[in-house]
């Protein structure tokens, strides 16, 4: 029988969390849920919360949640308590298991960063427990640079090892990236004001010209980890620990993308801010009550990227990001080099193009010769598109996929500290310079435009 396990959600009122762990079959009979949050509810009240959070369609899908909502239960944290809450959270965990019995715990923490540490400390001393794996599973942002990633991974270390941290970035959980958003920062002007779309999604989900990105934006480990997988060299096997040394170590020439990446030039970036729609139906970035009417808070950032080894050496990768522009879309484009010695000039680039969402896809764009007597060509598209390909696709959602990972134990994609060290090595002196110098704005752009194209503007 499989080892009893017990999930905490810590911010459990939030509609975020209650909306990834239901899915019809994909958990263990024996796994309970705990909410633990300081919102006074009672168990009907949180059941009811988790339904409206889900909203199950179907009588089928109804059934299935109530039963699901059995396994559920809620604690109520008295931040004046002290350690007590804490040791209440203990007992109720150890009361779904026999004396002696090992039980997995899995703490969620679908908290704000900053207190992850204080949060993690009480974790330990109170809650965990030899009998069994315990974990953490955290979402970036994993600090504001890279000065900061370092120091929150000490504040973890006393307390946590590597192997007991589950690090979450949704983009990794994908089945299928230029990301392009057709939405501004609507309501989080406030908590985007303070991390910009280079940390909220350059560093998070790096892109290139073999991935040009246009992605809606808020942190950095993003673009990061799809250039890293895009890049990388086959690994040994779809073993955890072979993916990631394969996108992190040093120790290895196939291994080391990220290290072998450059910081970012200031010289080969551009930013920009957007401004209202034509039509005035959309505001401009600074139209939030929340923004300052000075702020240099980039919504749009391209930057190029060099991978400095024998196979990507010779190539650039641009990566832009863009808030409120005409659509929205996550991709993957790699656009193909041309050969030395080409029969055809002047041709189309040829383009492996992966569609991460909407409309999960694979395309290849090339050259075909135009039926005729004439050496005429013309550009194709061979188009494996899943919803065409395969019926009715149950395709998860990415935090479905990285939550069932990270319960089973599977870290392929969870975020190592190697990458995160690695990525913010190539984003920081950037990110230092843009903000540490106030004559350096951002150029506007209109809400809802296909794109930007211009200089780093002089204030």
């Amino acid at each position: 029988m499989a080892r009893s396990s017990v999930v905490v959600i810590l911010g459990a009122s939030g509609n975020l969390a209650a909306k990834k762990l239901h899915r019809r079959g994909s958990l263990d009979e024996r796994l309970k849920v705990i909410g633990f949050d300081l919102t006074p509810m009672s168990q009907n009240e949180f059941n009811q919360h988790m339904e409206s959070c889900v909203d199950p369609s179907s009588p089928e899908l109804k059934d299935d949640f109530k039963a699901f909502c059995e396994r559920c239960s809620y604690i109520t944290l008295d931040k004046n308590a002290g350690d007590d809450s804490f040791v209440d959270l203990n007992k109720r965990m150890e009361n779904f298991i026999e004396a002696d019995e090992a039980q997995n715990r899995h703490f969620y923490m679908a908290l704000p960063p900053n207190i992850y540490t204080a949060v993690s400390e009480q974790l330990r001393r109170n809650c965990y427990s030899d009998k069994g794996d315990c974990q953490i599973i955290i979402e970036k942002p994993f600090g504001k640079d890279l000065e900061s990633s370092l120091d929150l991974r000490k504040e973890l270390e006393p307390n946590w090892k590597e192997s007991e941290i589950f690090r979450i970035d949704h983009y990794l959980g994908k089945e299928m990236i230029s990301m392009t958003e057709a939405i501004g920062t609507e309501g989080r002007g406030s908590y985007f004001d303070d991390v910009g779309i280079i940390r909220d999604v350059m560093q998070n989900r790096l892109s290139a010209q073999a991935l040009v990105t246009e992605t809606y934006g808020l942190m950095v480990p993003d673009l990061m980890q799809l250039l890293a997988l895009t890049t990388m060299e086959r690994p040994g096997s779809f073993d955890a620990e072979d993916l990631r040394q394969e996108k992190t170590s040093s120790k290895m020439i196939e291994a080391r993308v990220l290290r072998l990446v450059p910081s970012l030039d200031i010289e080969n970036t551009i930013i920009g801010q957007y401004s209202k729609s034509v039509d005035g139906q959309k505001p401009g970035y600074k139209d939030d009550e929340s923004v300052p009417k000075d702020s240099r808070c980039a919504t749009f950032c391209a930057s190029v990227a060099y991978v400095k080894n024998a196979r990507w050496y010779v190539r650039r990768y641009l990566s832009p990001s863009d808030l409120a522009l005409d659509e929205s879309k996550t991709e993957i484009r790699i656009q193909l080099k041309d050969t030395t010695d080409a029969m055809l000039r002047d041709t189309a680039h040829n383009q492996l193009i992966i569609r991460i969402q909407p409309d999960e896809a694979i395309r290849l764009k090339m050259n075909a010769k135009l039926p005729g007597l004439e050496l005429r060509t013309v550009a194709t598209e061979l188009d494996l598109t899943y919803q065409r390909t395969v019926s009715n696709p149950d395709i998860p959602e990415a935090y479905e996929s990285l939550l069932l990972d990270a319960f089973s134990g599977d870290y392929s994609d969870s975020v190592s500290e190697q990458e995160l060290e690695a990525s913010w090595k190539i984003f920081t002196p950037l990110l230092h310079h843009l903000e540490g110098l106030e004559e350096i704005r951002p150029a506007e752009y209109t809400y809802g435009t296909v794109g930007t194209r211009f200089k780093i503007l002089p204030g």
